[in-house]
């Protein structure tokens, strides 16, 4: 089931989300719909406050490729943790899908060891690079009540802020 998506600002989006202490079918269900909401939006990788609900759970898949024909990777992390990450940096242009038509470069470290549970509530880690670590490091930002354009200058910021503010004031009125 897609999900509507939040958009910035909204206080959801600022808020520090909650660990997944016991994994249901209710949050299967809906790492389910978040996977479908981000491939239909498209983006690659979504968080739960995205989709308005505080709890740690990302989404993502940096495989999606139609053009390079490559197959996808979806990921479901519920309490994905980085562990390590490597002192090189990597920049990269970010968007959101909570902040959208909306572009940043963000620098951000190349490499990330990410720790979480699968949806079959087994542990898992493994060590991410290039985008599928910016990925990752973006969609736990979420998890931290921390976006893309908190990295950025506050000109630009509330530029974009305010850019956000119109749309959803547009939206309202259609």
């Amino acid at each position: 089931m897609l999900r509507p998506i939040v958009i910035h600002p909204d206080p959801r989006l600022k808020k520090h989300c909650d660990p997944v202490a016991d994994l249901s079918d209710e949050l299967r269900d809906l790492a389910d719909d978040m996977l479908e909401t981000m491939y239909d939006a498209p983006g690659i990788g979504l968080a739960a406050p995205q989709v308005g609900i505080l709890n740690r759970l990302i989404v993502l898949d940096c495989a999606k490729d139609e053009e390079a024909d490559v197959d996808p990777r979806p990921l479901v992390m519920f309490n994905p943790e980085i562990v390590a990450s490597s002192d090189e940096k990597n920049v990269y242009e970010e968007g959101c899908l909570s902040i959208p038509d909306h572009f940043a470069e963000v620098t951000r470290p190349k490499v990330v060891d990410v720790s979480w549970i699968d949806r079959d509530g087994k542990a898992q880690s493994e060590t991410f690079d290039g985008l599928w670590a910016t990925c990752v490091q973006h969609e736990i930002d979420h998890l931290n009540g921390k976006l893309f354009i908190d990295y950025l200058g506050p000109i630009k910021r509330q530029m974009i802020t305010r850019k956000m503010q119109k749309l959803k004031r547009e939206k309202a009125r259609e």
